[in-house]
C-alpha cells in the first residue's frame, strides 16, 4: 500500500510534530517587539537647524543682515520673514538670505503663509534651502539644512546625500561637519547599515566633544549590529548621566531581554514603572520579561498586564499585535485569532505579510490549516515584502506544516525550497520534506530524506523516528537492518 499522510496515523503525527515544533520557538517577540518600540521608542527627530552662521560672508546689506539676525536670535521670526522677504526681493541669489528665508519658515511652521517665490513655486523652506544651493553649490549650511529637512520628512535617500555633500566641502566649519555626520550615523543606523553609522559617529565625535545624545546613538548602532553587550554598556553610560529617562530605561531593558536575562530586565523595569504606571512601552517590556522567567506565576502575569495596556490603548495596533502573541504563547489561539483577524482587515488589500503569519500561526493552533495555508501563500508571494531574512523563514515554515498537514506535498516542497534560500535544514523540515517526497512517490529521495532526519534529530522526536525507519523499511527492505535503532 503507498504511503498516505492523510491517514489518521500520520495526521497525529503531523499535529503533534507540528505542536513539538512550536514549543521549541523562542524567538517570538522578533516581530511583535520590533514593531511596538519601533512605533513608541522611536529616536527623537533629527534636530532643527540653528541661526548661527559660522561660514557666511559680509554681504553688501550687511545692516538688514544683521537686523534678521537679531530678530532670529529674538525668535521674532514674523520680523526676521519680513526683512529677509526685502532683501530676497533686492538680492534674489544671495545664498545666505535664500538659507535664513528657509531656517525662518521652518520656524514659523507650515501654517504661517509666505510670500510669493519668484517663480510662483510653493514657498516653503525646502523651496528656499534649495535656491540657496542653486546660488552657491559649495554653501555647506544649506547642504546639511537641506539633508536635516529631508530627515524629518522621511526622505532618507535624498537626505543622506545632501548631508555627504556637506561634509566634502572644505569650507565646513567642523561643528558644522560634525552635525552633519552625526545625521548620516543616526540615517544609517536606521537603514540597517551599522558599519557606516559606527565610522560617521567616531568622524563627529574627532571633531566636537561627545554629548548623552551620542552615546544614546552609539548604543543604538551596536543594537543594530547585534553587539548587545556593546549595546548594553552604552546604555548603561547613558543612563549613568540620565538615570530617569524611560526610553533608555525601555531600551536597555530591550537589550537584557534580547540576551534573556529577564530577571535583569524586570529588576530595572519595575522602579521605573512605579515613576510612569501606564507607560505603554514599559509596560510591554514587563509583560515580555514576564513571559520569558521560569516561574509560573509570573508567565499568568503577562497577559493580564497586556490586557489593561490594550483596553487603554484599544486603536494602537502594536499593542494589540503583542497581546495577540502573548495568546499564543500562553496556548490561547482562541483569543489570538480574533485580535489578528481584525487587524488584517484593518490592513485592506495589501496587508503585512508579517501579521498573516501571526495570523496563520494561531490558526495552525486551532487546527484549520487550510485557512492558514491560503494566508502563507499570500504572505510569501513576494519574498522580498517580508522585512527580515528571519521573517522569510518563519513564514515559509509555517507554510510547509500547514500544507503538510491537508496533504498538499507539492506546496510543502515549495515552501522548504524557499526556506532553503535562508536557512540551513533543521530535522523538523528534514521531516516534512522526506514526508512530501514519500508522497510523491520520489523513494530514493524520501529515503535519503528520513536517514538525513534520523542522523540529525538524535534522541528528539521520538514518534517522528520511529514513523522514518517504519518507511525505510517498506520503502527499501533490503535495508531495513541497516538503519539504526534508538
Amino acid at each position: 500500500m503507498g504511503f498516505n499522510l492523510a491517514s489518521n496515523n500520520r495526521a497525529h503525527h503531523a499535529s503533534q510534530f507540528y505542536r513539538d515544533a512550536w514549543v521549541r520557538r523562542v524567538a517570538w517577540v522578533r516581530r511583535s517587539t520590533v514593531l511596538l518600540l519601533a512605533a513608541l521608542l522611536v529616536a527623537p527627530a533629527l534636530a532643527a537647524q540653528d541661526f548661527s552662521h559660522p561660514d557666511s560672508e559680509p554681504a553688501p546689506e550687511a545692516a538688514l543682515i544683521q537686523q534678521a539676525n537679531d530678530a532670529l536670535a529674538a525668535s521674532d521670526f514674523a520680523a526676521a520673514l519680513k526683512i529677509l522677504t526685502g532683501l530676497n526681493t533686492q538680492t534674489p541669489n544671495n545664498p545666505q538670505v535664500l538659507y535664513d528665508l528657509g531656517l525662518t519658515l521652518e520656524a514659523l511652521g507650515p501654517e504661517t503663509p509666505a510670500p510669493a517665490a519668484p517663480d510662483s513655486k510653493v514657498p516653503t523652506a525646502e523651496f528656499y534651502y534649495r535656491q540657496s544651493i542653486a546660488a552657491n553649490p559649495l554653501f555647506p549650511a544649506a547642504h546639511v539644512a537641506l539633508g536635516l529637512l529631508l530627515a524629518r520628512t522621511g526622505r532618507a535617500v535624498e537626505a543622506h546625500s545632501e548631508l555627504l555633500t556637506a561634509t566634502q566641502l572644505s569650507d565646513a566649519a567642523p561643528a558644522l561637519k560634525a552635525r552633519a555626520l552625526r545625521a548620516l550615523a543616526k540615517l544609517d543606523q536606521q537603514a540597517s547599515n551599522p558599519t557606516d553609522a559606527s565610522a560617521e559617529l567616531l568622524a563627529a565625535l574627532n571633531l566636537t566633544p561627545e554629548a548623552p545624545e551620542d552615546i544614546q546613538l552609539a548604543a543604538e548602532i551596536a543594537e543594530s549590529a547585534s553587539d548587545l553587550p556593546a549595546a548594553e554598556r552604552a546604555y548603561r553610560r547613558y543612563l549613568a548621566l540620565d538615570p530617569q529617562d524611560p526610553q533608555a530605561i525601555a531600551a536597555l531593558a530591550h537589550v537584557l531581554l534580547a540576551e534573556r536575562r529577564p530577571a535583569d530586565a524586570e529588576a530595572l523595569l519595575a522602579p521605573a514603572l512605579a515613576a510612569h504606571p501606564g507607560d505603554p512601552t514599559l509596560t510591554a517590556l514587563a509583560a515580555r520579561a514576564d513571559l520569558a522567567s521560569a516561574d509560573p506565576a509570573k508567565v499568568a502575569q503577562a497577559a493580564p498586564l497586556l490586557e489593561k495596556l490594550h483596553a487603554a490603548n484599544p486603536q494602537d495596533a502594536n499593542i494589540t499585535r503583542l497581546l495577540a502573541r502573548v495568546y499564543l504563547e500562553t496556548d490561547h489561539p482562541d483569543q489570538a485569532d480574533p485580535l489578528y483577524a481584525a487587524l488584517l482587515a484593518a490592513e485592506g488589500a495589501n496587508p503585512d505579510p508579517t501579521l498573516l503569519d501571526d495570523r496563520a500561526e494561531a490558526l495552525l493552533r486551532l487546527h484549520r490549516p487550510g485557512a492558514a495555508e491560503t494566508l502563507l501563500k499570500q504572505a510569501v508571494a513576494n519574498p522580498a515584502a517580508l522585512p527580515t531574512r528571519a521573517a522569510l523563514a518563519d513564514a515559509a515554515t509555517h507554510l510547509a506544516f500547514a500544507a503538510a498537514e491537508i496533504d498538499d506535498p507539492r506546496t510543502t516542497l515549495q515552501a522548504l525550497a524557499l526556506r532553503a534560500t535562508v536557512l540551513p535544514p533543521s530535522p523538523s523540515t528534514l521531516y516534512l520534506e522526506a514526508s512530501a517526497n514519500d508522497s510523491l512517490h520520489q523513494i530514493a529521495k524520501a529515503i535519503d530524506l528520513y536517514k538525513q532526519f534520523l542522523a540529525a534529530a538524535g534522541t528528539e522526536y521520538p514518534d517522528q523516528a520511529s514513523q522514518a525507519r517504519q518507511r525505510i523499511a517498506v520503502l527499501a527492505p533490503e535495508n531495513k537492518h541497516a538503519v539504526p535503532k534508538r
